[in-house]
C-alpha cells in the first residue's frame, strides 16, 4: 500500500501540471461555445487564444501564479469562464498570507464588479448571468469563497503535519541524546567500578611479586616473580586504555594488535609456562588489518584458555594462508590435571560473533582429551 500511494504521487507530481492546463483550457473553450456557460459571440479565435492562455498558466502555477490570475480576471470579463478563476481561488488560499491575501480579495471584488458592469452592458443572457443580484452573491461564493476556503483549509492541514513532523523528529533527537547521556554516564560508572576493583587487586599482584622478586634466593622463584610483575604492569597498561574509551562520550577503538604481534603474544605465554609452537602453511599473503586483528584475538582467546584450563598440554597455533581468506588453528592436548582457573565463557562467544560479522565461522570443540579452536576469516568479508 505505501509503495503504490509512494507511485501514485510520483505520477501526480509529474503530470498533475500538464493535466491542470488541459482542464482548465478545455473548461475555458466550453464556456465560450456555451456547453457550461454563456455562449460568446466573439470571433472564435478570441475564445481560443484565452483558453490557450489559461490553460498555460495553470501549468506554470508551481514558478508563477499571478499570470493565472490576471487571465482569471480577463477570462472572466470578456468570456464570463470561471474555470481559471476557481483555480486561482484556490491557490491563493494556499499560498497567500496576510496582505497578498487581502488583496487577492480586493481584486477578486473588483472583477466580479466589472463582471457586473460587463453584463449590464451586454444584456441578454450574460446581464442575467453575471449581473443578477442572485447570481452575483452564487458566483462570489463559487468562484471566490468555496475555492478559497478549501486552499485555507489545505495549507492548515499541510502546516499542522508539517508541526507535527518537527515535533517528532525534535523528540527523536532528545530522546537521542537522553540515551546518549545515559549510556555515557553507565561507562564512566562501569569504568570507575572497573578501576576500583580489578586495578587495585592487580597492583597489589604487582606490588608482591616485585617485593618477592627482591627477597627470595631461589632463581626459579626470582624469574617466575619477574614474569608476573612484567605481565602485571602490562594487564595495567591495557586496562588503562580499555578504561580510558569507557571514560569517552563519543565512539573511540581501542588500540588493536594484529598478526604482527603473534609472535609476541607467544612468546609471552611460552615465558607463562605454556608449551606452544607455531607454524605456518600456504603462501603468506597480505590481509585487510580486519582479519589479522581478528586472528590475533582468536589466538589471544585460545591461549588463553589453555593457560585457565590446561597450562601444562602442549599447543599448536597454526595459520592457514588460503586463497580467500586465513584459517586459524589452535589446539592443544590432554592436560595432566591441575585446578583449572574460573572462567564466564564469555570470550568464545565474543570471538564467534566477530568472525561472523566478516562472513566466517568459528568452531571451538574437546578433541582426544584436548581442545579445539578454529575459525575460517574470509577476505571478501572484511573488504
Amino acid at each position: 500500500m505505501a509503495s503504490s500511494a509512494v507511485a501514485l504521487r510520483r505520477v501526480v507530481q509529474r503530470y498533475g501540471p500538464l493535466l491542470l492546463a488541459v482542464t482548465v483550457g478545455a473548461a475555458v473553450w466550453a464556456s465560450a461555445t456555451g456547453d457550461i456557460g454563456v455562449r460568446s459571440p466573439l470571433p472564435a479565435a478570441v475564445p481560443l487564444v484565452l483558453a490557450l492562455l489559461s490553460g498555460w498558466t495553470a501549468g506554470m502555477l508551481r514558478t508563477r501564479r499571478w499570470p493565472l490570475f490576471l487571465v482569471a480576471a480577463v477570462g472572466w470579463w470578456v468570456l464570463a469562464a470561471a474555470a481559471a478563476g476557481v483555480v486561482a481561488s484556490y491557490q491563493a488560499g494556499l499560498r497567500l498570507r496576510g496582505r497578498r491575501l487581502a488583496g487577492f480579495l480586493a481584486g477578486a471584488a473588483v472583477v466580479l464588479a466589472g463582471g457586473v458592469l460587463v453584463g449590464l452592458a451586454v444584456g441578454g443572457v450574460r446581464r442575467m448571468t453575471t449581473a443578477s443580484t442572485g447570481n452575483v452573491l452564487l458566483l462570489a461564493a463559487c468562484l471566490v469563497g468555496l475555492p478559497l476556503v478549501f486552499g485555507l483549509w489545505v495549507r492548515a492541514r499541510r502546516d499542522t503535519l508539517a508541526a507535527l513532523r518537527d515535533r517528532a523528529e525534535r523528540l527523536e533527537r532528545e530522546q537521542a541524546a537522553r540515551a546518549d547521556r545515559v549510556r555515557a554516564e553507565e561507562r564512566t560508572r562501569i569504568a570507575r567500578e572497573m578501576h576500583d576493583v580489578v586495578a587495585h587487586r592487580v597492583s597489589l599482584m604487582v606490588v608482591h611479586a616485585g617485593a618477592l622478586e627482591v627477597t627470595a634466593a631461589d632463581p626459579a622463584t626470582v624469574e617466575a616473580a619477574a614474569l608476573i610483575r612484567t605481565t602485571g604492569r602490562q594487564a595495567l597498561t591495557d586496562l588503562r586504555e580499555v578504561l580510558g574509551v569507557l571514560r569517552q562520550a563519543g565512539p573511540a577503538v581501542v588500540p588493536e594488535r594484529g598478526l604482527d604481534a603473534l609472535d609476541e603474544l607467544i612468546g609471552e605465554s611460552r615465558a607463562a609456562g605454556l608449551r606452544v609452537c607455531r607454524r605456518d602453511e600456504g603462501v603468506p599473503s597480505a590481509l585487510p588489518a580486519t582479519v589479522g586483528r581478528t586472528a590475533y584475538r582468536v589466538v589471544r582467546e585460545a591461549l588463553t584458555n589453555v593457560r585457565k584450563h590446561a597450562g601444562d598440554a602442549e599447543t599448536t597455533v597454526c595459520l592457514r594462508y588460503l586463497s580467500d581468506g586465513l584459517e586459524v588453528v589452535v589446539r592443544n592436548g590432554p592436560s595432566g590435571g591441575g585446578q583449572p582457573l574460573p572462567g564466564a565463557g564469555q570470550g568464545l562467544l565474543g570471538l564467534r560473533e566477530r568472525v561472523e560479522v566478516l562472513g566466517g565461522r568459528l568452531e571451538a570443540t574437546p578433541v582426544d582429551g584436548g581442545f579445539l579452536v578454529r575459525a575460517l576469516i574470509p577476505v571478501a568479508g572484511a573488504a
